[in-house]
């Protein structure tokens, strides 16, 4: 046999299974969304005293159980917990998926980096988290628009990994002002800011080409605030040109950042984490243990508040079906309750929300036991999750990226919750 058609044969055989495997698989399933607006909820939201509640336990007898009353919603058989009595009449515009799971040790960082990149941690590449990827994939709206925007504290596990500084964030910790970066000093007319930028050119083209890709990155990075930075695009970060009913509406700092990303919205941003993060009004946050959990209602009643705000906003300005809005949490609380009364932390079986974007809701999709302790039907992993979230925009949920020559998965393999969709 002459070597050419060794090379041949051999190299068809070694496709023949990827080729027959990508023939069998379903249709790529396509969204029609145009913007994601995720909500952060770190700490580790308990799924049953919010979006999946059971029967009522007793921290004082240690029955394990919800801490609060159910109610119903909007979609029969579906109910929440009594303190999202705003949200519970929108949840036919909502699905709570129930049966998120993770094998994540019980340490926030790591799981907070599962439910941000959708991978374990590795030594070896370091993963763009599903905002970055979006950005990536999808780019900006509008040209004068940041593609991602991190409305919270910067992060890591917020970043672009191996895509590159280009396609990392923008952000912000505080509604009152816009970004420190992109606000030019005083005395800084357009004339003076476009001599600049003209040196900065000229000192470009001067320069030896490039050849490090991170250097590139950085390059990218710079022209993308120079597009960015001034008052035309600052501001969307004034919130006073709203009706102050409205900005009532959305409650305080967190609800006025969940304002601010539909302003981001409209403009152009693509992805928007609004980051629950800044001081919480219960004193400590969703990490309710021992006596956190006294005023766990206070924290779901300012959730309540700004999510049911958000979802009435975007429907009145039209831009619900265009928008996926993203509940998440790095893990779930068991029904148990600790030596405090709080809750510890849980991995198996937790909620996540989605809502808008154009999906078909049901209001819940996925089932726990009577505890909302295991998962009994329609499991979904962070994969098959973080795959929801780019079918509904349009993103090729089965593509691969690269790392260099190294291939990556985008979803490491995971598949849309299909039923959403039809």
């Amino acid at each position: 046999m002459k070597r050419r058609h060794f090379l041949q044969t051999s190299g068809s055989a070694l496709l023949l299974p990827t080729t027959l495997a990508a023939a069998n698989q379903d249709p790529l399933i396509t969204g029609k969304a145009e913007h994601v607006i995720s909500i952060w909820l770190g700490g580790g939201m308990g799924q049953i005293d919010t979006f999946d509640p059971k029967r009522k336990g007793d921290p004082a007898k240690k029955t394990p159980g919800s801490y609060y009353d159910a109610i119903d919603t909007a979609v029969p058989g579906v109910q929440v917990c009594e303190h999202l009595r705003k949200l519970a009449p929108l949840m036919d515009r909502a699905t709570a998926v129930r049966s998120v799971h993770h094998e994540v040790i019980d340490e926030h960082a790591a799981a907070s980096n599962r439910m941000h990149t959708g991978r374990p941690i590795s030594g070896t590449v370091t993963y763009p988290s599903i905002g970055s990827l979006i950005a990536h994939e999808r780019g900006a709206a509008n040209e004068g628009a940041p593609p991602y925007v991190v409305i919270g504290y910067p992060n890591i596990t917020r970043g672009p990994g191996f895509l590159g500084a280009q396609h990392g964030y923008l952000y912000l910790t505080d509604t009152s002002r816009g970004p420190a970066g992109l606000s030019r000093p005083d005395g800084i007319t357009n004339e003076r800011q476009a001599r600049r930028e003209a040196f900065l050119q000229s000192l470009r083209k001067n320069a030896n080409p490039i050849e490090d890709s991170r250097l590139a990155s950085y390059e990218a990075a710079i022209d993308q605030s120079l597009k960015l930075s001034g008052p035309e695009f600052n501001r969307v970060f004034n919130l006073d040109e709203e009706p102050a009913d409205l900005r009532n509406r959305y409650g305080g700092e967190f609800g006025q950042r969940c304002l601010l990303s539909r302003r981001l919205v409209e403009r152009g941003t693509r992805f928007i984490e609004v980051s629950h993060n800044l001081n919480f009004i219960n004193g400590i946050g969703w990490d309710v243990h021992n006596e956190g959990i006294l005023k766990q209602h206070e924290l779901i009643q300012e959730l309540d508040t700004a999510m049911s705000a958000l979802i009435t906003d975007l429907e009145s300005c039209q831009l619900l079906d265009k928008t996926l809005i993203v509940i998440t949490t790095e893990f779930g609380r068991p029904p148990e309750f600790d030596g405090g009364g709080g809750r510890g932390h849980q991995g198996l079986g937790f909620s996540c929300v989605l809502a808008g974007g154009g999906l078909n809701h049901c209001g819940a999709w996925g089932q726990t036991d009577e505890l909302s302790k295991s998962i009994v039907r329609d499991p979904v992993s962070v994969p098959d999750f973080f795959a929801t979230i780019c079918a509904a925009l349009g993103v090729d949920y089965r593509k691969y990226l690269y790392d260099g020559d190294r291939p990556v998965p985008i979803t490491d393999q995971g598949d849309p919750i299909s039923a959403l969709f039809v």
